[in-house]
């Protein structure tokens, strides 16, 4: 819990996003993005965490997050992903999916593209309830159960997936250039491939009588392996965090079990995905390490070049079984995985949280925003 600084907003944080670096340099991130929800009146607002939005790499500077812009924002803001440097995309509980631009110059915010209700039912709006971003290509999901395929700077929807779902869709990620994965509220994780025409997913899994209690738990939250595309996490309503392996079977491959409440998200580490992090309703932030007294590749035991090396991490199918992946035989009682609680206890939810180098960052209802610059990667 060293080195995180706690901000006060004045407002319910429901999505926390870091702006993206160029995976060429070392540098690390000094920007990030908040949504609100749950507020008389929401917005999205940019933040530094160096001196005047300028990085500062050395100790000196320690201070809160700078508050650098903001923009109101109609509705509660649901997902929000960074589409580039300057475009950030956020889903709202009105339906509404916008982008918006950050003028780095002049330090404002403006809507470059709104699509107003992209989900909705016959006679009213459907919450915008995820957002997933591959430069130029947007996908959004709703309570409304449509998937939906934007381009930005396109005025139309590229494709509509009416009725992807009968449940509302909760998440959505990209699985590769062409596929997505959803997580709905039967606790049902859904592969859907765009170079497909029908409405139909390529592929179903389902937690089913995996969970804690045997019933079907709404997931919330799904995140994929940097490296190996066929490792995904969820988590969901009953806190369990679950590891699947979406070429063998459509049941998770582990489960364990994280929180006692909802899990809201959950984070492989981008470039050393031995290391996992989830957030909950629970108030608490873990990081899941892949410990390393067991048999996994040195690629993800951590250390500060592994994203380097990152690219032997591809596990070839039936190859090498000391390549496969760690996860897969995750279990936390059998001491394969170690976690840590990053943040001092609280009672109020943590709703979202993002990690990109050695930095995290998350948001919660108690209208506080936590950020670590030093996070053992």
């Amino acid at each position: 819990m060293e080195g995180i600084n706690a901000k006060y907003v004045s407002k319910k944080i429901s999505k926390t996003r870091w702006r993206p670096v160029s995976s060429s340099s070392l540098q690390q991130p000094d920007i990030f993005a908040t949504g609100s929800w749950d507020n008389e009146d929401n917005s999205i607002s940019i933040w530094s965490i160096g001196e005047n939005g300028v990085s500062s790499m050395g100790d000196e500077f320690e201070g809160d997050p700078q508050l650098l812009c903001e923009y109101k924002h109609n509705g509660d803001v649901l997902d929000l992903q960074f589409l580039d440097q300057d475009r950030i995309v956020t889903a709202s509980s009105t339906g509404a999916v916008t982008i918006f631009r950050h003028h780095h110059n002049s330090q404002t915010l403006s809507v470059s593209q709104l699509w107003e209700r992209a989900h909705h039912y016959p006679c009213n709006n459907a919450p915008c309830t995820g957002v997933v971003c591959n430069s130029p290509e947007i996908v959004t999901v709703g309570e409304d159960g449509r998937i939906m395929l934007f381009r930005a700077d396109q005025e139309g929807v590229l494709r509509t997936i009416e009725k992807a779902d009968s449940s509302a869709i909760h998440a959505v990620t990209f699985l590769r250039t062409t596929e997505i994965l959803t997580v709905n509220s039967i606790g049902q994780l859904k592969l859907w491939d765009f170079r497909q025409p029908g409405n139909e997913p390529s592929q179903i899994l389902s937690l089913g009588g995996a969970s804690r209690t045997g019933d079907r738990v709404p997931l919330h939250c799904v995140d994929r392996h940097p490296n190996q595309q066929h490792i995904v996490a969820t988590g969901g309503q009953d806190g369990m965090l679950c590891i699947w392996d979406v070429r063998q079977g459509n049941m998770p491959i582990s489960l364990m079990e994280a929180h006692t409440s909802e899990m809201w998200e959950v984070h492989f580490h981008p470039s050393n995905p031995g290391h996992l992090f989830s957030c909950s309703e629970d108030g608490s932030l873990l990081h899941w390490e892949t410990s390393s007294n067991t048999d996994t590749p040195s690629f993800l035991q951590g250390g500060r070049n592994t994203s380097i090396i990152s690219r032997s991490a591809i596990a070839p199918t039936g190859g090498n079984q000391s390549l496969i992946n760690a996860w897969l035989t995750g279990d936390s009682s059998k001491g394969h995985l170690e976690t840590t609680h990053m943040l001092p206890s609280q009672m109020l939810s943590v709703n979202s949280l993002d990690v990109l180098g050695q930095c995290l960052v998350c948001g919660t209802d108690g209208e506080a925003i936590y950020v670590n610059r030093h996070v053992p990667i």
